[in-house]
Parts: structure tokens; sequence; C-alpha cells
């Protein structure tokens, strides 16, 4: 259901953290050193989104698709994310954010897979930003997931019980997506949720996205007139929609 707020800040903000290869190659470092950046650069961005009001941030960590990249860079993610969730959950629980890994979990090792559900379970009170990160994800994979859900309960496959068995249920839709890193697609993240989002592209590269370039798409985001099918004149004065799900 679509409800109305006058907040030019959204109220949920997804971002493909484009770039961390790119930035190691500039800098002529391996990779990972440029996802090594990249979480820095969103534990920056998590505070920043604290800061401003942002209720819920929702990043593309690793895509089903990412898997076809070179072993050595899969297996440094992977490691990568193990180290992370030492070094920083301790820190979100006490700052208030509630962690929530979003994807497919069976290709994980179980290691892996157990420290996710940790993670999810220390920070499962907070309340102050739900903080999503998609891991092993794709759009169409979320859609198929869902579907497969409904089939085999026996439930008619209906547009809101559809939305309702997708994995991002727990949260309103975005109500602006910001991709990093220049490029001007969305690459299967989010396609269900993403249907209204404001898009947002920036040319920075994540590990060098900052408070500044956050404003600018927040900046960017106030600036538009959220219609969701309706004409201008339509619209309460003062007011923008906002995808707000409504149980």
């Amino acid at each position: 259901m679509v409800t109305s707020s006058p907040s030019p800040v959204p109220h949920h903000v997804a971002i493909v953290m484009d770039g961390n290869g790119r930035w190691a190659t500039k800098r002529f470092l391996p990779r990972v050193a440029g996802h090594q950046q990249g979480v820095g650069a969103l534990s920056r961005c998590v505070k920043a989104c604290m800061a401003r009001g942002i209720s819920v941030l929702t990043v593309f960590a690793f895509s089903s698709e990412n898997w076809n990249r070179p072993a050595e860079e899969v297996s440094g993610l992977m490691e990568l994310l193990a180290l992370s969730l030492a070094r920083e959950v301790p820190s979100l629980k006490a700052n208030g954010v509630q962690l929530h890994f979003v994807g497919e979990r069976q290709q994980l090792s179980e290691k892996v897979r157990a420290g996710l559900a940790q993670a999810e379970a220390t920070t499962a009170d907070n309340s102050r930003l739900v903080l999503n990160v998609c891991f092993n994800y794709g759009g169409r994979w979320d859609i198929a997931q869902a579907a497969r859900k409904l089939a085999a309960s026996g439930q008619e496959i209906t547009e809101m019980a559809l939305d309702r068995a997708l994995a991002l249920a727990h949260v309103p839709d975005p109500d602006l997506l910001i991709r990093t890193g220049g490029e001007l697609r969305i690459s299967n993240f989010l396609l269900w949720q993403v249907a209204y989002s404001e898009l947002h592209f920036s040319d920075k590269l994540w590990p060098d996205f900052d408070d500044t370039a956050l404003d600018e798409a927040i900046a960017v985001y106030a600036s538009r007139e959220r219609r969701f099918g309706k004409t201008s004149g339509q619209l309460v004065p003062g007011t923008q929609p906002s995808t707000v799900k409504v149980a």
C-alpha cells in the first residue's frame, strides 16, 4: 500500500556497492584490497545513514553471479566476510543496528552459515537501523524462491502473496537505489522491490563513497516527485508518496 510522507529523507536506501576491484586496480593492488576498503566504506555509510534518520539500508555485497569470478577473489571475499563479522558485529550491536543476511546460503560453507546466523541473532533486538546485506543474492532467485514457497504451501500466487514471500518482506521497498562505480544498470538486484524506487548513479568507486556522496543522492531523491502512476495534481501538496508496506 502507498502512504504519504513529507520527509525529504528516504526511509529505505539500497546500494549496489560497485567499484572495489577497479579501485584496487588503479592503485596496482590485488582486487581483494579493494574489497577490504569497501568494508570500511560500508561501515562509514551505516553511521551516515543513522545520522540522517534513514531506517533501512540494503546493500549488494555478493551476487549469485559473482561465483563466476576468479577462485582467488571469491575465496578472499569469503575470508573477508568471516573477518568482518568478527570485527564489526559488536559495534553494530552497540549502535542499534539489526543485521540481516539475505540470499541463498546452501552454497556457503558451514562456518560461514553459522557466522551469519550468529550475527543475526546477536543483533536481533536492535531497532535503530535495519541493515540488509545481500550475500549470494539475485533478484531472479528471490522471485523464484518466493514462487516455490507459495506453490509448496498450496497458496495462490498473487501479487500480495508473492511480495510477502520475498526475502526482504520484513522491510518496505526501497525509496532510493544508489549504484556507485559509474555503471548504469541494477544488475539483478531487488528486481521486484525497486519497481518504484528512485534511481541514482554515482561515478564514485565504492571505497570512495562518502557522506558528501550520500547527501548528494538524498538531495536528488528529495527533488523528485514520486507519483506511483498518479498525476501531479492528485498528490497532496507538500507530500510525497512512500512505498511503505502495510500488512
